[in-house]
């Protein structure tokens, strides 16, 4: 039983549940932070894993019996819920990851082999991606932990909430506030941060936000 193993059953569950890790843990009576990945390694670079009564308390909330479990950590079986009939799987990494390097492609779609993937609710876009919040700076809209589904092929409208990327590699999730001939008008989801707009030219693409799972 190895600890990659335990999370990545934890992650199936909630995958299969319709629900974000931060999800599943609300849903278990936890504190919503408990699976989050940044949680999954102590700071001094040993691995953490789940305790005994977090997992009783999420196999209880998701009513899957304990061999369930251990058969989708040594990988024997995967279940079958509802969700997953309806369900199709899509590319997930970190908000704080987007900005980086090799995980969009030219046209903002996702590229590469480090991406994750969670399985949602299905979404026509074969283009779609998902993103994980990480820290506050969405609150109370996005809170930490939450997953959003963004679709490169949705049309975008003033009022939508969006994620950009900037040319110089910096992704953030905002409202769509104005859309000119020259700049993008964003409106900040957190109204302790502040609003920000763009020339054209120092926009790489913007991509609209279509569901998120809490």
């Amino acid at each position: 039983m190895k600890h990659e193993d335990v999370w990545r059953a934890i992650d199936t569950l909630a995958a299969e549940s319709g629900l974000s890790v931060s999800g599943l843990a609300k849903k278990s009576g936890l504190d919503a932070t408990t699976f989050n990945r940044s949680k999954r390694i102590m700071p001094d670079g040993r691995p953490r894993w789940p305790s005994t009564e977090s997992v009783a308390k999420v196999l209880d909330a998701t009513g899957v019996g304990f061999d369930d479990f251990s058969n989708l950590v040594t990988g024997a079986r995967t279940l079958h819920s509802p969700h997953k009939q309806n369900a199709r799987r899509i590319p997930l990494i970190g908000m704080a990851q987007a900005g980086h390097d090799g995980f969009f492609g030219d046209a903002g779609y996702p590229v590469g082999g480090s991406w994750d993937e969670v399985s949602l609710p299905e979404i026509s876009d074969p283009h779609a991606y998902a993103l994980e919040i990480n820290g506050d700076s969405m609150e109370p809209v996005f809170r930490d932990g939450d997953q959003i589904v963004v679709s490169p092929a949705a049309p975008i409208r003033r009022g939508d909430r969006v994620v950009l990327r900037t040319q110089a590699g910096e992704v953030m999730a905002k409202q769509l506030a104005r859309r000119s001939a020259r700049r993008y008008d964003l409106r900040s989801l957190n109204p302790s941060h502040p609003d920000r707009s763009f020339d054209l030219s120092e926009v790489a693409w913007v991509h609209r936000i279509v569901w998120v799972s809490q």
